[in-house]
C-alpha cells in the first residue's frame, strides 16, 4: 500500500475530487459480514464507531439497519462532508454523527461502552506508519470498547495485519471470513481480503 496513505495531505487532495469510494469490498458485502454482530445489538442504545469513514456509504447501510448511534470518524474534514452528503442524498437528512479525529489518538471515554468498532482498510492505511501506529490504533480502540461485549471488526488486504505483539496483548484476534477477489484470468493467483474479529482482553 502506498506510503502516502499515512499523509493527511494525500487524503485532502484526494477528497477534493472523490465523492464516493469503497475500499476492498462494497459496503453491501461488508454489512452482510457485520450482520451477526448487529443482530446482538439494540439499535436504539448501542454505540458504533466507524473508523476512517472516508467516502464510504457504510454508515448508510448501518442506518438502514436501524442504527443511528453511529459516529463516523476521519481525520480529514472534507471526508466527513462527503459522508454527510451521501447520507443526506440517501435519506433526506443527517442523523448519524461525524467527528474529526486521528484513529491513533482517539480520546477514550471515562466509561468505555462502545459495542462495535468497524473499519474497512483503515488499519491498512495506518500500517503505512509502521507497527507502532497500528499498536497505537489498537490501544485507542481498546480504550473505547465495552470490555465484556464490545468487538472490533476490521477488513484488510493483509493476512497478517494484526500480528503486532501489542495488538495481541490487547485483543483476542480471529478471522471472521475471507472474501475472494474476482480473477481477471483463470491463471491469476487466488487472492482474498480478510475480515478480522478483535475482542478486547481485560486491561
Amino acid at each position: 500500500m502506498a506510503s502516502d496513505f499515512e499523509n493527511p495531505m494525500y487524503w485532502r487532495k484526494r477528497f477534493r475530487s472523490e465523492t464516493a469510494f469503497e475500499w476492498l469490498t462494497p459496503s453491501s458485502t461488508f454489512i452482510d459480514l457485520l450482520a451477526p454482530y448487529l443482530d446482538r445489538l439494540d439499535p436504539q442504545a448501542s454505540e458504533i464507531l466507524h473508523l476512517g469513514s472516508g467516502t464510504s456509504d457504510l454508515h448508510n447501510h448501518l442506518r438502514r439497519s436501524g442504527f443511528l448511534n453511529v459516529t463516523n470518524i476521519d481525520y480529514e474534514p472534507l471526508a466527513l462532508e462527503r459522508g454527510q452528503q451521501l447520507e443526506r442524498k440517501a435519506f433526506g437528512d443527517v442523523k448519524t454523527r461525524y467527528r474529526v479525529a486521528d484513529v491513533t489518538k482517539l480520546e477514550p471515554p471515562a466509561e468505555p461502552k462502545c459495542r462495535l468498532v468497524v473499519d474497512k482498510s483503515t488499519a491498512d492505511a495506518v500500517s503505512c506508519g509502521g507497527d507502532e501506529a497500528v499498536a497505537a490504533m489498537a490501544e485507542r480502540i481498546h480504550g473505547c470498547l465495552d470490555k465484556k461485549s464490545g468487538v472490533w471488526i476490521s477488513m484488510s488486504y493483509s493476512d497478517s495485519r494484526f500480528g503486532v505483539g501489542r495488538v495481541r496483548e490487547l485483543f483476542h484476534v480471529g478471522v471472521v471470513s475471507t472474501v475472494p477477489i474476482p480473477k481477471r484470468l483463470e491463471s491469476d493467483p487466488d487472492i482474498a481480503h480478510w475480515c478480522y474479529e478483535l475482542s478486547p482482553k481485560e486491561a
